[in-house]
């Protein structure tokens, strides 16, 4: 354990008089007085536990020996009935779990309702106070930021204000202006009047009219509209709804779709495999009307065999194939392997050159707390290191990009290729290489944190010496192994050393690196392909994202437990190079599944908080489909993703990329009805 030797009594029964939805920072009470704890009676099976340890404890308390909730220690003094009260307390608190993981799952669900089908703009990290301000402002209420609820209207004369909308309102500026006209002629009306007997409270939306109701005239309704005389308050929800109607799913965009070409059409030595094979793909996707191809260009397959020795040959021949059937280009920058982690024939490994260096300097690759090496990337440590035959990491990177730049020149000035989205980390996404099958992991493993190399290290100690604690410049002891659930671990699991002061130190590090990483590469990236768009892939890690501490997504470099927003420091790098978002879409069957369930996984809450923090970021951002099989449901999911519904900002999809790991010519889809799902997301097809 790496924390600081600090001791903190804890009186048996004494809670913080803090909301128990969130996570106490002890940075912010540092100095939480355990001796004055505020009294409450305990209730059900506690009070049970809590009667049944009474007597020892309060002869403890005498003698100065205070036993702790969660210390594990019983006085000696208590005899049997202590035991039997610890016992009771540790079912009562797993019990208290439970009750707390099915009370979010519920509170998830919800939020999720209300943010797609109710248009309610929650941040990522929501509470019910922001769930009851959004409910008051749609009612019409202001709610300032200290929690003053009131309306924006105000009698005066006794006439009645038309309730205002919020600015994303669909009303048009006449109607407002008729609206403020019709309220002027309401004022001389007879038939309209307050209710002297109601109170406050009551007097926006509670209206006499003696005109519609001849006996008491009391009128009880959300419309404070009670006569033709005035604007029609049915003419004016009619309004609302048809923009509604126009708005509903964003049939209107159009979303591109670009198909990506199977692994394999490149061999080892740089040659286009199959070229009649590669002309009949091309001709089934130029049927489904997709608007371009994806392409994978390898690292280990152009430069394989000599530094800087590139050889572009099959990809030039590719893509002249491309450009016969007037499909548009995306192009990978595929610094990592293939085939390490997934099952099949093709297998493309890091160039020779660079394995040969790994064999005398293993260093430069990711290594785990064990200290077996993970050849999927390169580490990230060695950017600025001159281990690569005097060569730094980003130089190397930026070779190969000014490279191919300079060779399809042409095809740029053409506009043929139109993106370039530059591999980051493991699979070609911005991670960490945390979950490696060939180490044994299986989902839903938490991982293990990929930073015990001497690079890494050194990176490590400097800063905690830096911070004045060099006990710290070490990775973790007790963070598990890759299949590992976080509440078998010490660190990961609920109030773990993820939160104390070390575990915050070491994890704002190991996520640094990552975005340090993004920055060093994404800057020669623009010197390299300016004025070309930019890609970069985030990953879903949606397992264990029903815990506290989202262990899966802190061992892949994403700092973002329960308490913190992980994603916005991320974006805020990528948007300074104007990058757009390529989101790895997890298959929505997922969410549903037991195995899904029991992993505590929350693939849609992990979508929502991802594609919202891009678009607050300002990003552009576009989506890719997980290799899994998708049923008509899912596929109709993935178009309420890339094109929600009511959006306030009409955000969507940029471009959609369509993968599966067979040629789509041999007649079996991963998409039950490709042709209709390119339709809606182009918007040729309304539900």
């Amino acid at each position: 354990m790496h924390t600081l030797n600090t001791t903190t009594t804890t009186t048996t029964g004494s809670q913080d008089p803090i909301d128990p939805n969130r996570t106490l920072d002890p940075d912010q009470y540092p100095h939480r007085n355990p001796n004055h704890p505020q009294s409450r009676r305990p209730r059900g099976f506690a009070a049970t536990a809590a009667a049944a340890s009474m007597g020892p404890v309060d002869s403890d308390v005498n003698n100065g020996n205070i036993t702790g909730i969660g210390g594990g220690e019983t006085s000696s003094g208590g005899g049997g009935g202590g035991g039997k009260g610890k016992r009771e307390r540790e079912k009562e608190k797993e019990r208290t779990k439970l009750r707390e993981r099915h009370r979010r799952a519920i509170t998830s669900r919800m939020l999720a309702g209300l943010r797609q089908y109710g248009n309610f703009p929650l941040p990522a990290r929501a509470d019910m106070n922001d769930v009851i301000a959004a409910l008051a402002r749609e009612a019409g209420w202001s709610v300032d930021a200290d929690g003053t609820t009131y309306r924006q209207s105000h009698q005066t004369n006794h006439v009645v204000q038309f309730p205002t909308r919020s600015i994303e309102s669909p009303l048009s500026s006449s109607t407002l202006k008729n609206c403020a006209k019709a309220a002027l002629d309401c004022q001389q009306h007879p038939s309209l009047r307050i209710d002297e007997n109601l109170s406050p409270v009551s007097l926006d939306s509670v209206v006499i009219a003696e005109s519609d109701h001849p006996g008491n005239g009391r009128y009880t309704g959300a419309s404070p509209i009670p006569s033709v005389g005035c604007v029609d308050a049915n003419q004016l929800i009619q309004d609302v709804h048809s923009t509604e109607r126009r708005n509903d799913f964003a049939e209107n965009f159009y979303v591109p779709v670009y198909a990506m070409l199977p692994v394999g059409v490149i061999d080892n030595f740089g040659q286009l495999v199959d070229p009649q094979g590669v002309r009949q793909e091309l001709s089934y996707m130029k049927s489904l009307n997709v608007d371009g191809v994806v392409i994978d260009c390898w690292w280990g397959i152009v430069e394989g065999w000599n530094p800087q020795k590139y050889v572009w040959s099959g990809y030039r021949e590719l893509f002249n194939l491309i450009r016969d059937f007037k499909l548009k280009l995306q192009v990978v920058m595929a610094f990592h392997e293939y085939g390490g982690n997934a099952s099949g024939n093709v297998m493309i490994s890091l160039p020779q050159w660079v394995l040969e260096i790994g064999k005398d300097n293993p260093d430069i690759f990711f290594t785990d707390p064990e200290g077996r090496r993970s050849f999927e990337c390169l580490n990230w440590s060695i950017d600025k290191e001159r281990v690569l035959h005097g060569r730094t990491g980003i130089e190397v990177y930026f070779d190969f990009m000014r490279s191919f730049r300079s060779e399809f020149d042409d095809l740029f000035a053409e506009g043929l290729i139109a993106a370039i989205e530059i591999g980051l980390g493991a699979s070609g996404e911005l991670k960490y290489p945390s979950f490696p099958e060939r180490m044994g992991w299986i989902y839903p493993g938490i991982g293990e944190f990929q930073c015990y190399d001497k690079y890494s290290q050194a990176s490590l100690l400097k800063e905690a010496k830096s911070r004045g604690f060099a006990f710290w410049g070490k990775g973790p002891e007790n963070a598990g192994q890759y299949n590992s659930q976080p509440h078998e671990t010490g660190f990961f699991q609920e109030r773990g050393e993820y939160d104390s002061y070390y575990g915050r130190f070491f994890l704002n590090w190991y996520s640094q690196l990552l975005i340090g990483h993004a920055e060093n590469v994404l800057s020669l990236a623009n010197l390299a392909f300016e004025d070309t768009k930019i890609i970069v892939k985030i990953p879903a890690i949606y397992w264990s994202y029903k815990t506290a501490s989202h262990a899966a997504e802190l061992t892949a470099g994403y700092y973002n437990p329960s308490n913190r927003d992980g994603y916005s420091p991320v974006f805020e790098t990528l948007k300074k190079y104007s990058v757009t978002v390529k989101f790895v879409c997890p298959g929505p069957q997922m969410s549903s599944s037991n195995e899904h369930e029991e992993a505590l996984a929350d693939p849609e809450g992990l979508s929502w908080q991802v594609v919202n923090a891009a678009w607050d970021k300002g990003l552009l951002i576009g989506g890719e489909n997980a290799i899994t099989c998708f049923d008509r449901e899912g596929c109709m999911r993935l178009i309420e993703m890339a094109k929600p519904r009511n959006h306030p900002d009409s955000n969507h999809f940029s471009f959609f990329t369509y993968r599966q790991p067979s040629p789509l010519v041999q007649g079996s889809t991963c998409f039950a009805d490709l042709d209709y799902f390119i339709k809606r997301m182009h918007g040729d097809l309304q539900r």
